[in-house]
């Protein structure tokens, strides 16, 4: 058997794996819409100050609620199903199995990559729909974007479960470590560009996703080409950093206590 078979067998397995959990799958795509139709009618004919310029909320939420759902589905869902399955000594019985390690962490990126894609076609799909919200201007740029996002929050999630001493503790941490970040990132609601808050959160992931995906959907016609190169190189170094992380520090066995 081809290592692409034996990926894309694994990645079909994590599927029905998330699939069979069906009260967590509705939420894990609900979170975002219901974001969305909060905001939108606290914002309703309002416009959003972004880049120096006015655009309508609804404009500004898409892109900034598609970032928050590929985060979720990649680093959250990564970070606490890998430590509720070490804690049960899951990933301690597949290294007995002939399934080499990598298509097991292959197909776990995989499957959280289907949701994360399914997730963006759901949210913008509403968006453009109920609240007449504008498709993306670049698709290329928006592609490019998702995939170096979906892939950096991927790293970090697999980072992030060395940090957590066990299943109990992964909620708390994991949110814990996320939420400041997605507060001060301007996930929300957008944030003075010139304040302190701002000024931290351009050192994190987060800011530089919204950022990228913004400029691909560019609502106000702002960028001849949708791509904002440092974006992406930020966002990159830190999935590199999350892939050395995980490679050095990865662990398959419960801690010891």
């Amino acid at each position: 058997m081809s290592d692409a078979t034996v990926a894309a067998r694994q990645v079909r397995y994590e599927q029905k794996l998330f699939w069979r959990n069906p009260a967590s799958a509705f939420f894990a795509f609900l979170f975002p819409i219901i974001f969305l139709v909060v905001f939108a009618t606290i914002f309703k004919d309002t416009n959003a100050p972004v880049n120096g310029v006015k655009v309508k909320y609804d404009d500004y939420y898409i892109p900034a609620l598609v970032t928050f759902g590929v985060i979720g589905a990649c680093f959250t869902n990564i970070a606490a199903s890998i430590s509720i399955r070490r804690d049960d000594g899951i990933l301690k019985r597949l290294r007995g199995t002939p399934l080499p390690p990598w298509a097991f962490l292959a197909g776990v990126i995989g499957s959280s990559v289907i949701v994360s894609v399914l997730l963006v076609v759901l949210t913008v799909g509403f968006g453009v729909l109920v609240y007449g919200v504008h498709l993306p201007n670049h698709f290329g740029p928006l592609l490019l974007s998702l995939a170096v996002g979906a892939m950096t929050f991927c790293a970090l999630g697999l980072a992030m479960t060395v940090a957590i001493p066990n299943a109990e503790a992964a909620p708390a941490i994991v949110n814990g470590v996320l939420l400041p970040v997605v507060f001060i990132s301007g996930t929300f609601f957008p944030i003075d560009p010139t304040s302190v808050v701002t000024k931290i959160a351009e050192y994190f992931p987060v800011k530089h996703f919204i950022n990228a995906l913004f400029t691909a959907f560019d609502p106000a016609h702002q960028s001849a080409t949708g791509f904002v190169g440092n974006d992406l190189l930020i966002m990159a170094a830190w999935g590199v950093v999350g892939i050395v992380i995980a490679v050095r520090r990865f662990r398959w066995e419960p801690r010891r206590t």
